[in-house]
């Protein structure tokens, strides 16, 4: 590939206002084309994009078209900074009324150098205002689309940058004072601090599971479990293990064994390792250039491990937030449907763990959820219909879980082989959860908790129908038959391990914690998260 730097603009205005400067403060600068004026940190703009261009090998030749009128001035800069001599192009103009144009020197170039290779063009006298920017990325994405700009009837393409471009064009002095004080003020400032994100555990209220058979439900985010990632920028890219969830240090042999027995050897640090992969990939296929820039990452949660409350998304969900607010990428660049895609994709693509879309919706858009995951709306659009439910006087939910969970994944069974196959029981219970969700819709806008706590109760049977006992596990069947000795409604908010309910005498709800209590398992009235009151509060996001 071949570069072409464009610096034969003539800047008749910024030129004459330093001519005219009665400050003094730029006389030295008099008759200096814009290209060679000073920019961030008092390097030659001109020097920064040699610079750019000549690293890393990216380019065969790098060419250098000007006029006549400032030929003298960049002769001497090529000489002065091992630029090949003969690669500095005249292109014969004056003056701003017999300029050639940027289309015109390009052809100039093509044809008197006879060029064949692709090109990258570059004006050479724009003020970048990030020296982390990386061109690789540029050129790697489209030769990614095969692109090229002499051919008809061919798919152009644009590619977000990382950072602003100024002075394009006929700018005056008081543009290049205020960007060039502006980007140098930013320069010089203090490190950056930290980024910290949170994402929240979840319940599935109603519906689950049937996000993944095309169904439809209502789940919701709780403050009292998160999962939080600190994002700092270092010299080189690091992943912090977590001292409890990424042991390497053991106190003895055996001490080794009972924690692998009992944890596993899959912690969080894979789930950071593969959300920046991701979205590494995902930012080169969209054309979004990110900076050189490295950071440190760490994480930390209190989510309890394998009791489907969608600790593992949490920590992908997370350091995505943290990863979108160091590299500056929006909402519009990342929406909030495509987001949820993308944390269940790092985690079914990347580390093949069983999952659905409904966890990385609530976690997503936090808060309470409605999600609709019908067929039409997947293949149509990609993702479902998804609505935020007012948060307002929710009723006491309540939360248990066993203490000593197995695998919660072991539960989907083989419910997905049976509904691909079309088993009429298995894709009839799908549309039934996708009707109670409706139904719980219904209630929750009209507050009628009753109703609710019967679509619960509703929700756990059919499941059960469906999944069978031995699927289920004893564990949580035990702390169902639990719960409804107490008369409060109840059903597993995820995929096993724990339960949800809804419990409205507040005596019983006092019972009933005591008597999960005194079974061994852990009991929680549910703080809901909302992120409406958490922005108006001012807290952690």
């Amino acid at each position: 590939m071949i570069c072409i730097l464009l610096v034969a603009g003539h800047g008749t205005v910024l030129e004459t206002q330093i001519k005219n400067d009665d400050t003094g403060l730029y006389s030295h600068l008099s008759g200096v084309p814009k290209a060679l004026l000073p920019g961030i940190g008092g390097k030659k703009i001109l020097d920064f994009w040699w610079e750019t261009v000549n690293m890393r090998q990216l380019f065969t030749e790098v060419y250098l078209v000007t006029n006549a009128d400032k030929y003298k001035h960049y002769e001497r800069w090529a000489t002065a900074n091992d630029f090949p001599i003969e690669n500095v192009i005249n292109d014969g103009s004056t003056t701003l009324g017999d300029r050639l144009g940027a289309v015109a020197d390009l052809e100039l170039v093509i044809r008197s150098r006879k060029l064949e290779d692709d090109i990258m063009v570059i004006a050479g006298d724009m003020l970048c205002a990030d020296h982390n920017f990386d061109i690789a990325q540029v050129i790697r994405f489209f030769r990614s689309k095969e692109w090229l700009i002499n051919e008809k009837q061919q798919d152009v393409f644009g590619m977000k940058l990382p950072t602003g471009f100024q002075l394009i064009g006929q700018v005056g002095l008081s543009d290049y004072t205020k960007w060039l004080t502006h980007y140098s003020t930013k320069h010089q400032g203090k490190p950056a601090k930290p980024i910290t994100c949170r994402s929240y555990a979840r319940v599935g209220l109603i519906g689950n599971p049937s996000d993944g058979f095309n169904g439809k439900t209502i789940a919701m985010t709780i403050s009292n479990f998160w999962a939080e990632v600190t994002l700092v920028e270092s010299q080189t890219l690091v992943l912090l293990p977590h001292p409890l969830n990424d042991p390497t240090e053991f106190g003895s042999l055996q001490d080794l064994f009972c924690i692998s027995r009992k944890e596993g050897y899959l912690g969080g640090l894979r789930l950071l390792q593969a959300t920046c992969k991701k979205f590494y990939q995902f930012c080169s296929k969209q054309g979004i250039a990110l900076t050189k820039q490295n950071f440190t990452l760490k994480y930390d949660t209190n989510i309890p491990r394998q009791v489907g409350l969608a600790g593992s998304s949490a920590i992908v969900s997370a350091t995505l937030k943290c990863l979108m607010k160091f590299y500056n990428i929006t909402d519009s660049d990342l929406p909030k449907p495509i987001r949820a895609n993308f944390i269940l994709n790092v985690e079914t693509d990347e580390l093949f763990i069983t999952a659905g879309l409904q966890d990385r919706v609530v976690q997503v858009y936090e808060g309470l959820v409605y999600m609709d995951f019908s067929k039409t709306l997947m293949e149509e659009q990609g993702y479902g219909n998804y609505v935020r439910l007012d948060m307002s006087d929710l009723p006491p939910f309540w939360l248990a879980y066993l203490s000593d969970p197995s695998d919660s994944g072991r539960i989907h069974s083989n419910v997905r082989q049976r509904w691909l196959c079309g088993e009429q029981m298995v894709v009839e219970a799908m549309k039934s959860f996708a009707e109670l969700t409706d139904q719980a819709r219904t209630a929750l806008h009209d507050r009628d908790w009753s109703h609710l706590a019967q679509l619960m109760d509703q929700n756990f049977e059919l499941r059960r129908s469906v999944y069978t006992d031995d699927c289920l596990g004893p564990g949580n069947l035990k702390m169902v038959q639990l719960a409804r000795q107490f008369g409060s409604a109840v059903k597993l908010p995820g995929s096993g391990g724990a339960v949800v309910g809804l419990c409205l005498d507040t005596d019983k709800l006092v019972e009933m914690r005591q008597a999960f209590q005194e079974a061994s398992c852990v009991f929680c009235v549910i703080a809901p998260y909302d992120p409406a009151a958490c922005a108006a509060g001012g807290g952690q996001h």
